[in-house]
């Protein structure tokens, strides 16, 4: 129990701080730590990642910071195409997921590692020109110009992330946060609070399937999701002292110890 709780604490740690990786660190530390199996841990994961992302998206919804269309969309591909993973989940051997998950950590890692020049402004708003993303902000309304474009790149997006999602029991903020840099002019703030909204819808869907696939929560995995709650509430709070790369760069180093050791388990 004790042992659950610190797991908790520290994924929705990662996951307030960055709006990204707490379920990444979820599902191993469920496997490794308390000696699940994937498909134990999947659902577990999910609705912890979820229930943290919940509280975040919601401090961020009374900032105004969160592109609730654009998660929204997301969300909406992420539950049609959910189910899908996990349908795969089920019928794929316990050691190719452990490898599947141990690949994606490193992915993610690689992806944290990479320097990025970080734009300073005072709103939202990031400092591309027009055509140089896919997704750009009206400057007069500060919300998205909703070209075909667009929303067909935050579908694509949906769909990807409710796939593995569903498949390796993960909220996707590893997948929408770096996306969201790269195809749109949002800043950070407004990145990570969109993130944690998406996280928690895909979750929520994703556990409802579970649940009508007949998986069962125990105690010890509600005390796992509660933890992780208090972990988010603490890394909202601690998220502007900790400088970013300090923080990318120990998330990453984690993420390649946890998945060389998923790896070398996998072997034995």
């Amino acid at each position: 129990m004790l042992l659950a709780s610190f797991f908790g604490v520290v994924m929705g740690l990662v996951l307030g701080l960055t709006g990204a990786g707490g379920g990444i660190l979820a599902v191993p530390a469920l496997v490794l730590g308390l000696g699940w199996t994937m498909t134990q841990a999947a659902p577990v994961a999910l609705f912890a990642v979820g229930s943290a992302a919940a509280i975040g998206a919601i401090d961020g919804l009374r900032h105004g910071l969160v592109r609730y269309r654009a998660a929204l969309l997301i969300a909406l591909l992420g539950a049609v195409f959910s189910p899908v993973g996990i349908f795969f989940a089920h019928q794929l051997p316990e050691k190719v997921l452990m490898i599947l998950f141990s690949l994606l950590m490193v992915l993610v890692a690689s992806r944290m590692l990479r320097r990025e020049r970080h734009d300073e402004g005072p709103s939202d708003h990031g400092h591309a020109n027009w055509g140089q993303k896919n997704c750009m902000l009206d400057q007069q309304t500060g919300r998205f110009s909703w070209t075909a474009k667009c929303t067909a790149t935050l579908a694509a997006l949906g769909a990807v992330t409710g796939v593995v999602s569903g498949l390796l029991g993960v909220g996707g903020g590893f997948l929408i946060v770096p996306a969201f840099k790269q195809l749109t002019d949002v800043q950070m703030r407004g990145i990570v609070a969109t993130s944690l909204m998406v996280i928690s819808l895909i979750s929520a869907i994703g556990v409802i399937g579970a649940f009508q696939a007949g998986v069962r929560i125990d105690s010890l995995g509600y005390t796992f999701i509660a933890a992780s709650i208090v972990g988010m509430i603490i890394g909202r709070k601690l998220c502007a002292r900790i400088p970013p790369r300090a923080l990318q760069t120990g998330f990453a180093a984690i993420c390649i110890v946890v998945a060389a050791y998923m790896l070398f388990r996998t072997a034995m």
